[in-house]
């Protein structure tokens, strides 16, 4: 039987003892053997905190995100074999797909928080800067660098590659190098994901490893600066955290512990409603997803006391239709448990549960293409407990199965005070239409949960579930859930990063955390920052404006324009006793001012206006008085781009106006959408005339077998279809694809080199020669894209088919030009 390798140190290493035999949990068949026998663990962690560290932490913090991306991109094109491997688990299809695509779709969440909202620096500055002196001269912040360190990542055996994923983004995405050591039941899926991220080669070196199977003494070799995330039981996870290596370190520790978990319903949720139909459901499905084995199931079912007996029924018969067996089958909707030795622990909790609960269901025994003898079945069980505070069993005991208990409840204070019971949980939910329950009966279980989640029937059909953890919220619980946090957005990486706060002059600062601070140098040109180019910009570029006289004009129109009439700007004779001494200016009126100042008319690069943050106004402005701006470049935030928008970035601008005795009178930071340099040649006939005079007929192409005549009666027989001379009768891209590719023409990425161009099979004419000698068809080919400038300038919404991208616009046209002559003039090395 094949071993499971562990990736230690940049190699594939088999350990060299007897190892773990791992079997199916559907027909108890050996898979695979685990073994960590002979491993250097003081060496592998070592190696992360070395290469890994070096590496993962020198990469910033958006292109770390772009990383994630094309892992999880790499990963989705071979899906199909990672379910293969995990229907030996006992998993249903849907069971894989939560584990699988939920995993990857973790990965592409953080990957898009990253590109949206992280700065493309290796370090990320935290919150807003304090102004720590009378004149602003000396200022602090604080900025997050990856914590010097390797993370070891302990996770649970029900969730083989979320598990894995859900920690590695965040830890990945922070810059910090990670070992994994999944449990060693269903490690073989873990270990196949694993393989395929590192044959992507797309993280560097060091960034992650893997050890399958045991972790023998690993933990015994963490120092300062190592973080530990541990997912399993309380139990084992106290026992870690207690280890003389943590405990006696400056060791992160975060647990994720099983929890007894509870979903309320309401007091108006009564059989009939869809409150109570859609609790019958979700506890339904959390008792069989994973056939129970999910740390966020419902393991208590807080009920009204005069609904206990509806609640029994209708369960037991949705129960009752839930089809167990082999995962491979359709009718099945529930698999087993991971193996034979999970079910005798889940076997020992259910005999704990019967000394002091009532059995009140115990599924139907009948299974789909599987055995009992062969696989590690269990039916789903209900138990009741008729006296929920005295009989303190279930609030104690989880049996990390189908297991669930029914307990009554009187009001929504006893509701909230059984919910508290489980002594901390990662999760309870509220099933009621009564917005008064919900509220009274959230607060007061909140101090003992992580998460609560509120169903109805008003966000039923987009809800995701109580049992589903989601990438932007924090994913953990206080007490017996572990006292953990886990993904939550941004906050998640805060784990794994080490807060410093930075002190400085404002010029100090600004070299520090690359973003302007004010009182900080100014950098003035002769160019106008509104005509550079995203990567040209400057942090510091700056710009003094020429002056302007507010007018009683002024105040009155904008009144008019805005339909603010408010006193203050109106009428003079209500200021008594107001700040005012006069009509004062609107603060909108002054920062509309400031931009009609400080803008280019010019077009340029800046696309858009996309936002204004922390518009503050200090003074009031007057007629008569006159406002100077100073516009500074604060922050460039890299942004990714999708569709059909142009590749650009967001330039964060400090707007500082001031009036005639220097007095600044507002401070805002506006947002512009500046776009990026295109790697494209621009169509400008100069241009493009003088790239051609490099070309003769001995100049010899790259790749393909084109002519230099050749190449350009191609490119001009594309300028002539742009012109629909002839027009192009049909489009072979397929029209479910057709959006897609006219997307690409506004990206940045160019043609590939070995793209068939599929009407050449067709058309072969297009490679014969039509005109007598290289220089005529130049000739021609610059007559022709002429027309075409002039065309589109008399024809601005004219539209041509296109064989591969279907029928485009002006716009389209310009942008498949740009590409495709770039594409064959650096075919012959013309640029």
């Amino acid at each position: 039987m094949e071993k499971l390798k562990n990736y230690i140190y940049g190699e594939w290493v088999e350990g060299n003892g007897n190892g773990i035999p791992l079997y199916n949990a559907v027909n108890g068949e050996q898979v695979a053997i685990s073994d960590t026998e002979g491993l250097n663990f003081e060496q592998a962690l070592d190696y992360g905190r070395t290469i890994g560290y070096k590496n993962l932490s020198s990469m910033t913090f958006y292109d770390r995100g772009e990383m994630l991306k094309k892992v999880a991109l790499y990963l989705l094109e071979r899906k199909k074999k990672y379910y293969d491997l995990s229907y030996k688990t006992g998993a249903t299809h849907v069971d894989s797909w939560v584990d699988i695509e939920g995993g990857f779709g973790t990965f592409f969440t953080y990957s898009g928080l990253a590109k949206r909202m992280l700065p493309n620096t290796p370090f990320w500055v935290d919150g807003e800067t304090q102004k720590i002196s009378a004149n602003g001269t000396f200022l602090g912040t604080h900025i997050l660098t990856p914590s010097e360190g390797v993370s070891v990542q302990i996770n649970a055996y029900n969730f083989p590659v979320w598990g894995m994923l859900e920690k590695l983004s965040t830890s990945l995405l922070a810059g910090v190098p990670s070992i994994v050591k999944p449990s060693p039941y269903g490690s073989y899926l873990t270990n196949a994901v694993f393989q395929d991220m590192i044959e992507s080669g797309i993280l560097p070196e060091g960034a992650v490893q893997l050890v399958c199977g045991e972790p023998g003494n690993i933990l015994d070799y963490i120092q300062d600066g190592d973080s530990v995330l541990f997912t399993g039981s309380a139990t084992t996870g106290r026992k870690l955290k207690s280890l003389p290596s943590i405990a006696g370190n400056a060791v992160r520790f975060n647990m994720e512990a099983d929890s007894l978990n509870c979903s309320i319903l309401g007091l108006d949720a009564k059989p009939g409603t869809p409150e109570f139909d859609l609790f019958i459901k979700e506890v339904r499905n959390e008792m069989t997803t994973k056939a129970g084995q999910k740390c966020t199931a419902i393991r208590r079912i807080i009920v009204p006391e005069n609904l206990i007996g509806d609640v029994q029924n209708a369960l037991s018969k949705a129960l009752d239709q839930t089809k167990i067996g082999n995962p491979l089958s359709r009718e099945t909707r529930m698999g087993s448990l991971v193996g034979k030795q999970q079910y005798d622990e889940v076997l020992r909790k259910v005999n704990l549960l019967k000394a002091e609960t009532e059995l009140v269901y115990d599924g139907q025994h009948e299974l789909v293409d599987a055995n009992y003898e062969n696989g590690a079945f269990m039916s789903p069980k209900l138990f009741l407990n008729d006296a929920p505070f005295t009989k303190n069993i279930s609030h104690d005991v989880e049996a990390f199965g189908p297991v669930s208990t029914l307990m009554p409840y009187k009001d929504a204070e006893e509701a909230a005070a059984l919910a508290k019971r489980g002594k901390g949980s990662l999760v309870g939910s509220i099933i009621s239409h009564d917005d008064n329950f919900v509220a009274e009966t959230s607060w007061k279980m909140a101090s003992q949960h992580g998460r609560i989640f509120v169903l109805n029937r008003d966000n039923a059909k987009e809800s995701t579930g109580h049992g589903s953890p989601l990438p932007t919220l924090m994913h953990g619980g206080p007490g017996r859930a572990g006292g953990g946090e886990e993904m939550g957005g941004l906050g998640g990486l805060h784990f794994f990063l080490q807060k410093t706060a930075i002190q400085g002059s404002p010029d100090t600062l600004t070299a520090i955390t690359k973003i302007y601070q004010q009182g900080a140098e100014k950098k003035f040109s002769d160019k106008h920052p509104f005509q550079k180019y995203f990567e040209d910009v400057e942090v510091g570029d700056s710009l003094e404006t020429a002056g302007r006289t507010v007018t009683d004009a002024d105040i009155v129109n904008f009144s008019n324009v805005s339909w603010d009439h408010f006193y203050a700007h109106t009428d003079a004779t209500s200021l008594t006793g107001t700040i005012f001494d006069k009509t004062v200016a609107h603060g909108y009126f002054i920062l509309s001012a400031a931009a009609g100042l400080f803008v280019s008319g010019k077009k340029g690069p800046v696309i858009a206006n996309y936002g204004l943050e922390n518009c503050s106004f200090f003074k009031p402005v007057y007629a008569g008085d006159t406002i100077t701006v100073y516009l500074t470049a604060k922050e460039k935030i890299n942004r990714g781009v999708k569709g059909r928008n142009i590749p650009s970035g967001v330039v964060k601008w400090l707007v500082e106006v001031v009036n005639q005795r220097d007095e600044v009178v507002c401070v805002a930071t506006i947002l512009t959408l500046v776009a990026k340099h295109s790697p494209f040649i621009d169509l400008n006939l100069k241009n493009i005339q003088k790239t051609l005079n490099g070309l003769t007929d001995s100049t010899q192409p790259s790749w393909g077998k084109m002519s230099p005549q050749q190449m350009i009666e191609h490119l001009e027989h594309g300028v002539l279809v742009s012109l629909g001379e002839p027009e192009a009768d049909k489009c072979f891209t397929p029209e479910e694809q057709l959006e897609k590719w006219q997307d690409s023409l506004y990206n940045h990425r160019k043609m590939p080199k070995d793209f068939p161009a599929p009407f050449l099979a067709e058309d072969e004419k297009l490679l014969e020669l039509r005109h007598k000698n290289l220089e005529a068809a130049k000739i021609s080919f610059m007559d022709n894209l002429k027309r075409f400038s002039i065309y589109y300038k008399e024809n601005p919404q004219a539209e041509h088919m296109n064989f591969v991208f279907g029928k485009l616009n002006k716009e389209m046209w310009e942008l498949m030009h740009k590409k495709h002559f770039t594409h064959h003039f650096e075919q012959f090395g013309l640029i």
